[in-house]
Parts: C-alpha cells; structure tokens; sequence
C-alpha cells in the first residue's frame, strides 16, 4: 500500500511549480523582449502578453520532462545499483548463478553487469571443478582404502593358510603404494598449478637424458618383452631437467603400459624451427576420438579395468599437460583404437 504524501510535501511541490513557471514566463519575458528590440517591431500588450504566457508555457512542459527523464535515469540507476548489490551478495554467499540482465547495450553500466555476469560464471565454473575435483579424489581414495580395510581385517582370520596371508599382505602394500602414489601426484599437480613451483632451467643433452629414462624403464619392458626403437639425434636443450624427467616418463610408462606383450615402442628425437620433437609411439591398445579430447584431464582414464589394475589414477597425463605448458610448448596426438598412438612434445630448445 503506498504512502500519501504529507501537507508539507504537497505545498512544496506546488512552490516548486510556481517558482519554475515563474521563471520560464520571466525569461520569456525578457528574450521577447530582446527579439521585439532587434526586429525593431513592438506588437500589442495583448498579443505579446500571448506569446509569453505560450512559451513560459512550452517552456515549463520541457522543464518538466528534462526533469522527468532525469527522475526515470536516476531510478533506472537506483535500480541497477540495488540489483548489483543483491548479485554481489548472493555471490558472498556462495550462489554463483547470478546474471544482470535490466541493462541495455547504450547503457554506461553495460561493461560493468558484463563484468559482473563474467565473475559470476567463471565462479560457477570453479565451484563446479572443485566438487568435481573433491568427488575424483575421494573415490580414488576410498577404493584402495576399502581393500586395506577389508584385507586387514581377513587376516584377524587366523586359520588363513600362509600363502593367503602373504596374497592379502601384498594387496595391502599394492593398495597403500597406490595411496601414496595419488598422494604424491596431487602434490605435485597442486604445485604446478600454483606461481611458486620452482622452475630452473639450464643446459642439458636431451638425448642423454632420453636414454637414461629408458634404461630406468628396462625392467617394465623386458618384462614385457617390448621391442624398444630408440632413435635420438645429438640435441642440447634450456630445460628444467627435473620437470621434464617427470614428462618422458610418465609417457614413456603410459606406453609400456598399454602396449601388449611383443609389442613396440619407438622413441625420435629431432630439431626443426628452433624446436626440439620427441616421438614417443607404441603399437598399444590406442584410444578413441572420444577419449583423445580427455586424456590430459585429471582423473580421467580411458581404460579404467585396465588402470586399477596397473596402479593409475589418472592424474600423470595432466602433470606432463602443464610441464609442456610451463615450458612454453606443446603436445600432438594421434591414435587409433586398436593400432596404437603417437604423442609428440614439442619444445623450444633455448639458447
């Protein structure tokens, strides 16, 4: 129900109309004037009194609506500044779904309910990530607990048989490397994400360390019996060593991994363009289109039967995702299910 307004703001309003009409009949009166005076033509009392009570009047009307779009402007203002208020404080309070729409594209505060809209959906975005990444790593830290806990307790059994026993007992340690693995990976990842992890680049043979990362893998492909096509041009490189030892074997592990027993994989080494390429292939298990778009995404796994087993917690490819990036380069994939795949780390070689 809206408020009558008092006596006092009724005889206000109606001085403040007197005093405007006022003016305008006053400065009709003299602008008249002035134009009888230059035309040198003075017409009579009654007609001059006419003209200056029709512009006094003309003139009061655009008065009038000056000020009434100048009333509308200042309410459209207060309206923008108590809708910002409010999508401000829905932000504070953790509700990111906030879109400014009462603005036109003319308006001067269009920028700023853009800006705002922006804030709010890059927000969302964040918050979204966050329960996604706090979902991930909750799963992947219950699955290998739930087999600690329920093998811990199967060994209270004490008519188990030795042999079940140590069965149980290298669960128990497969499932806590796991732990301590995805642990480590999440440290990692968070500190490469942020603007304080050490980078310390220097001179080094890449190829060198190419081969040495190779021979550290011997064991997981002898296993295997992979034929291993190694082919490295002599190549100096301006490099974090310690990052990129992280990359080449993380891929490198990747293929051993997928790659089926006889099987093969090829690592090249070259320069073009001041930039060095490493080809690391394998005749592998290979990925769809669909799984290429998301192999760099944390948590995510393409085979993931195939991952628990092999120890996985999909968080390797996106460490050698932001490696590359923080050196400035770039990654290439091409795969094909059931033919294998080829990764290509371009990167700048340095002086």
């Amino acid at each position: 129900m809206k408020k009558r307004p008092s006596i006092f703001h009724v005889i206000w309003r109606i001085l403040i109309a007197f005093f405007s009409l006022t003016c305008c009949w006053t400065i009709a009166f003299f602008f008249m004037n002035y134009l009888y005076r230059h035309f040198h033509y003075v017409p009579p009392i009654y007609v001059r009194e006419l003209i200056n009570f029709h512009i006094g009047l003309f003139m009061m009307g655009a008065v009038i609506q000056l000020l009434a779009k100048i009333g509308r402007w200042r309410d459209k203002q207060m309206e923008f500044f108590h809708l910002m208020k409010k999508s401000i404080e829905q932000i504070t309070n953790g509700d990111f779904n906030v879109k400014l729409e009462a603005v036109s594209v003319n308006s001067p505060f269009y920028e700023l309910a853009e800006s705002i809209n922006r804030m709010a959906r890059e927000l969302n975005e964040m918050e979204q990530m966050r329960q996604e990444f706090v979902s991930n790593v909750s799963h992947e830290i219950q699955s290998p607990l739930t087999s600690i806990i329920g093998f811990a307790h199967a060994l209270k059994n004490e008519k188990l048989s030795a042999e079940q026993r140590a069965h149980y007992l290298h669960i128990i340690e497969t499932e806590s490397k796991r732990l301590s693995k995805l642990s480590d990976n999440l440290l990692k990842l968070t500190s490469l994400e942020s603007d304080h992890h050490p980078y310390e680049p220097k001179r080094y043979r890449l190829d060198q360390q190419l081969k040495n990362i190779v021979l550290a893998c011997e064991p997981q492909w002898l296993e295997k019996e992979l034929e291993m096509d190694i082919s490295l041009e002599k190549t100096e490189i301006t490099a974090d060593k310690d990052l990129l030892d992280q990359v080449w074997m993380n891929l490198l592990h990747n293929s051993i991994k997928f790659t089926p027993k006889y099987g093969t994989i090829s690592i090249q080494l070259g320069k073009s363009d001041s930039k060095v390429h490493v080809i690391i292939s394998d005749t592998g298990i290979g990925m769809s289109e669909e799984e290429k778009m998301h192999m760099f995404e944390r948590f995510y796994k393409a085979d993931r039967s195939r991952n628990r087993t092999g120890g996985g917690n999909g968080l390797g490819l996106a460490i050698v995702k932001k490696i590359v990036s923080m050196h400035n380069g770039d990654i290439k994939v091409e795969t094909e299910k059931g033919k294998g795949t080829a990764i290509t780390v371009s990167i700048p070689a340095g002086e």
